[in-house]
């Protein structure tokens, strides 16, 4: 049942991007920084940890967990440094995520060369 609701949770957040994409003049990475905004907001607001304890994955993996994630590392490094929590925090808790990014992204660089799009 977790993965019906992790899929279920997922795919509503992918339907939304795309009825955005769609219907609006928003660019994808307009709507990719929303994401991660209302991520933010809606931890901040103590409303996005319940998505997270329903819908797991579905909940954790796209934009919106990334930015539960940078708001919870702030409010744990706040509880435990003070105010240079406010600067460490959110990066202390996605090092990981940025990091495979990172190394992602020069393991496909150096594999492929780019081509022109004519």
């Amino acid at each position: 049942m977790d993965y019906i609701k992790a899929f279920l949770f997922g795919g509503l957040l992918c339907l939304f991007g795309q009825l955005l994409i769609d219907k609006t003049n928003l660019t994808p990475a307009k709507i990719l920084v929303c994401y991660v905004v209302a991520g933010v907001i809606l931890s901040g607001l103590g409303l996005y940890q319940p998505l997270v304890d329903f819908a797991g994955a579905g909940a954790t993996v796209p934009l919106t967990g990334f930015g539960h994630t940078l708001a919870k590392g702030v409010r744990t490094a706040i509880d435990k440094d003070g105010f240079p929590g406010i600067f460490t925090g959110g990066l202390t808790a996605t090092a990981g995520g940025i990091t495979a990014a990172i190394a992602a992204g020069l393991l496909v660089s150096l594999l492929f060369k780019p081509k022109d799009k004519s």
